[in-house]
Formats: C-alpha cells, sequence, structure tokens
C-alpha cells in the first residue's frame, strides 16, 4: 500500500493542469489529404492523414489519424516527423504542440516521403474550415472480426499467431486471451444537424492487407470509407487504433482464402454506422483536454537473453537422427493415417502372414511408426526452435538499444481527451488489450478508452504477468520495458480520467 501512495503521489505530481470546461460554442472541422506512396507499387486503396480540430473560447486541438504503422521509430515515418508537425502547426496556427495527439493506425500501408507536410495540410485545412458543431457520443460492439492471437498453452506459457513461425500443435492449447468488443464513437453535426465528422476506437491489429497485394490502410481504411459512403455529406471518418498490441484480425493465418482486410473493416463500418444512427448530438457538452510527461523504467533484459540461449541449446541437443527425409516422411504419415491396423498393405495379406506364422508386415510397420513419431518429434522441436530465434533476435537488439540509451528510463507523452461523455486516454506503445481492460474495470464509466500508438512509438508493452513469459511471444520480446511501466502507467491513466 506504501509503494502505491509513492508511486500515485509521485504520479500526481507530474500531472499538467487539466483544462477542463464546458462548452456551449463549440467548433469543429475535418479535413483529409491523401498519404499514399503511389512510387512504391501498385495501390488498392488509399492511405490518409484525417485532421479534426476542435475549439472552444479557451482551447484548441488536433486529433490527427495517419494511415501508417507507427508515429516514428519504425515503418516509413521517421523519428522526427512529430517533432516538426508540432512545431509548424505551432508557428501558423498557433495551437500548441503538445495539444496535437497523432494516433497511428497501425496498417502496414507505406506512406508518401512528404507525409510531415501533407500532415500540415490536412490540419491546416480542418482549422480552416472549423464551424459551429453539435457533438454526441456513444458505444458500439464489434466481436465477430478479431481474436486474442496469445495462446495459454498447458505448460502454463504463452505463445502468439504470427506468420514469423509456427503454431504448436492444437493438443498442447488450454485456452486464449481476451479482446474488446467495443467501439467508442464521438459524432460531430453542423449546426443543421448534418454529420460533419466521426471520431470512432477501436483495438485490432490492422494487418491483413488485400487479396490484391496493393497499398492499403487495410480494416481502419474500409470501416472509415463504410462511414463515410452512408453519411455523406462530406462527412469524414477518423479511426484510432486502441490496445490492438495482442488482437489479431479472424483469419489471420488462413492458407485457403487470399487474406483481405476488407471484410473486417466493413463489418467494423457498419457496427459503427448502427451506433452513429442512435447518436443524439447537442450544443452544450464537457470538452477537457490534458498532457503529461510520464518516465517509465526500461528493462534489463541479459537474463532473459541467458535463459533463451540456454533454452536454444538444451533445444538443439533434442534433435535426433532419424532414417526418413521428408520425401519419405509425408507419404508415410499419410499410409499409416489412413490406415492403422494395416497400413502396409491390403488386409489379406496380413492376415496370410498370421497363417504362416510370421510378422513380418508388422515389424515393418513397427519401424515405420517409429521413425515417422521421431521425424514429427524433430518438426516440433524445430517449430520451437523458430520461434524462439525470432524472439530472441528482438531481445538482443532491444538490449543492445537499451545499454545505449543515455538514462535507463524513458521518456513517454499520455494526453487525456474529453469529448461529452467519451474519455481517451492515450500511450505511445502497442498495448496489450489487458492494459485497456484494466483502466476501464476501474475507471468504471462504459466511455472510457485507451489508445496506443499515439504520439511515438515505443515497440509492445505487454502486463506485467506478460512480460513473465520469457521468450515465447513477440510481444514479450519485442519490448525495452521493465514490467514496472504497468503500475505507472495505470495509475497515470486513472488519474487523468478522474480529472477529465
Amino acid at each position: 500500500m506504501l509503494r502505491f501512495l509513492i508511486v500515485l503521489i509521485a504520479v500526481i505530481s507530474t500531472l499538467t493542469k487539466i483544462d477542463h470546461t464546458f462548452a456551449q460554442n463549440l467548433r469543429a472541422g475535418v479535413a483529409k489529404v491523401d498519404i499514399t506512396n503511389r512510387e512504391a507499387g501498385p495501390v488498392n486503396d488509399p492511405l490518409y492523414a484525417k485532421a479534426l480540430v476542435v475549439s472552444d473560447d479557451r482551447k484548441t486541438i488536433a486529433l490527427v489519424s495517419i494511415d501508417a504503422v507507427a508515429i516514428g521509430e519504425i515503418g516509413h515515418i521517421r523519428n522526427d516527423y512529430l517533432p516538426n508537425v508540432r512545431k509548424l502547426v505551432q508557428a501558423e496556427l498557433g495551437i500548441p504542440g503538445d495539444h496535437l495527439v497523432v494516433n497511428a493506425s497501425h496498417c502496414h500501408g507505406v506512406v508518401c516521403d512528404d507525409v510531415l507536410q501533407r500532415t500540415v495540410e490536412a490540419i491546416r485545412q480542418a482549422h480552416r474550415q472549423m464551424v459551429p458543431v453539435k457533438i454526441g457520443t456513444g458505444v458500439g460492439t464489434e466481436s465477430r472480426i478479431m481474436e486474442n492471437r496469445r495462446l495459454i498453452l498447458k505448460d502454463g506459457s504463452q505463445l502468439d499467431v504470427r506468420h514469423a513461425y509456427s503454431l504448436p500443435s492444437d493438443d498442447t492449447v488450454a485456452a486464449i486471451g481476451p479482446v474488446d468488443p467495443k467501439i467508442g464513437v464521438v459524432r460531430f453535426d453542423r449546426a443543421d444537424g448534418s454529420p460533419l465528422a466521426v471520431l470512432f476506437q477501436f483495438a485490432c491489429h490492422p494487418i491483413q492487407g488485400a487479396a490484391s497485394g496493393g497499398n492499403t490502410a487495410d480494416l481502419a481504411g474500409a470501416a472509415s470509407q463504410v462511414i463515410e459512403e452512408n453519411l455523406g455529406a462530406g462527412c469524414i471518418a477518423l479511426f484510432f487504433q486502441g490496445c490492438g498490441g495482442d488482437i489479431n484480425p479472424v483469419l489471420y493465418k488462413d492458407v485457403h482464402q487470399p487474406r483481405d482486410g476488407n471484410w473486417h473493416g466493413t463489418l467494423l463500418g457498419l457496427s459503427t454506422l448502427k451506433t452513429i444512427r442512435q447518436i443524439v448530438t447537442q450544443t452544450e457538452t464537457t470538452f477537457a483536454y490534458s498532457h503529461t510527461m510520464l518516465e517509465i523504467p526500461r528493462a534489463n533484459l541479459q537474463p532473459r537473453i541467458a535463459e533463451m540461449e540456454i533454452e536454444r541449446e538444451r533445444l538443439t541437443n533434442n534433435l535426433k537422427g532419424t532414417s526418413l527425409n521428408l520425401k519419405t516422411f509425408l507419404p508415410l504419415v499419410v499410409q499409416y493415417q489412413l490406415d492403422s491396423q494395416y497400413p502396409s498393405y491390403y488386409s489379406h495379406r496380413y492376415l496370410r502372414e498370421k497363417e504362416l506364422g510370421r510378422e513380418d508386415l508388422n515389424r515393418l510397420d513397427q519401424e515405420n511408426r517409429r521413425n515417422i513419431a521421431a521425424y514429427i518429434e524433430n518438426i516440433e522441436t524445430m517449430e520451437h526452435l523458430t520461434r524462439l530465434q525470432t524472439n530472441l533476435a528482438l531481445l538482443r537488439k532491444h538490449h543492445l538499444d537499451n545499454t545505449q540509451a543515455p538514462k535507463r528510463t524513458i521518456d513517454v507523452e499520455v494526453s487525456g481527451v474529453r469529448l461529452g461523455n467519451f474519455k481517451l486516454i492515450t500511450f505511445p506503445g502497442e498495448l496489450t488489450v489487458q492494459i485497456g481492460l484494466n483502466i476501464q474495470k476501474a475507471h468504471a464509466i462504459p466511455e472510457t478508452y485507451v489508445s496506443g500508438y499515439t504520439n511515438g512509438y515505443i515497440y509492445y508493452c505487454p502486463t506485467a504477468e506478460q512480460l513473465r513469459n520469457v521468450g515465447r511471444a513477440q510481444e514479450d520480446s519485442d519490448c525495452i520495458l521493465d514490467p514496472a511501466w504497468q503500475e505507472k502507467f495505470e495509475t497515470l491513466a486513472l488519474e487523468m480520467l478522474r480529472n477529465l
């Protein structure tokens, strides 16, 4: 308890002043600018920078949605993008730099080289086109399009569903993790009641791509298109990614149909539309914003690396020589699955051998079954090794980065936005879904949301419990944080939510 109070006091002392007003004269403007790199290959659908500028008599904020994998660090947006966008917007429009909230949808599309300038242009247009607005909020739900990609195995360990490595055998899987089916929706109407903009928040990795293989905004782009085309009147829909760090689209590893995020996005868009149409907008609403910096600890990854290297040695030593190779294994395993009693020939041959007192075919079957079992055991060991090798490489990369960092902590931005009943906390990492569920439960107000991938990028941010799963899941390995980060962030998030 004492430790919790110390952390809480430290957190409260770092909070900036929250600008909280009951607005009767809210204005907003919205715009979108194409940021697709059309020189990077075929284009399936465009990528956008979308800006929603909201203002009352006291403050102005810009909410920006980018169809990109991250705001800096990985992908095609450079690390100087965010500070330069803020510098230009503050100089030209007078919007303070820390009043920009930029969220990456985490789609894996390729943006153009001048994405910085085009983002500023989107904010510029939105600011120029501000009009009096009415707003309303609602909560939607969509549970058909996503699943938790962390598999909980019967031995207590966890691993994740990825294309970088194969899955374990089905008989080793005990359970899967949770999802967050909530869609957070804010509707902005013009004074005449026509829709101006929709902000919708949801947690799911947009990594299905397009069946065509072309550049795509994935499910986030498809959902936005469904909303915009149905509402008309020049309405623009902005997607904000939630705590999607361990949430995959369903059928992510399907090998029988082309991967295509359009289906997932269409369902998400239709579910969001259902909520939008039930929202009643009004001129009087609560409008609040806060922004602060949080210092969280970096991990010492060397012990985890050492454990994984020992595990790799053990697995390598478990590989045994077998008589079979792939060419002989495949027909044999099919043959012995088709008929377990008489696999090597027709039944009458076995019966004739029995009459003669011979066991030649039975001995052959025993030998073949031993060889098949040994070959399968080697395959499973090699699959385990591929998972381990992939995640070990991530740990080594981040260990080097952490040891070369100027300090043992990292400073991250946390923003809080309130629009009517809609409350949003942002964070720059790939938050796993349990983080968002924890904060929602603790705050106990339905329209509470947490968005990762915002105002920077610091890789995956699993829970402290997940980080005990040494090296078995990507989220636990592609991470620079010490487990203590979770308590610090959740404490801060709850304090900010209570003050919004």
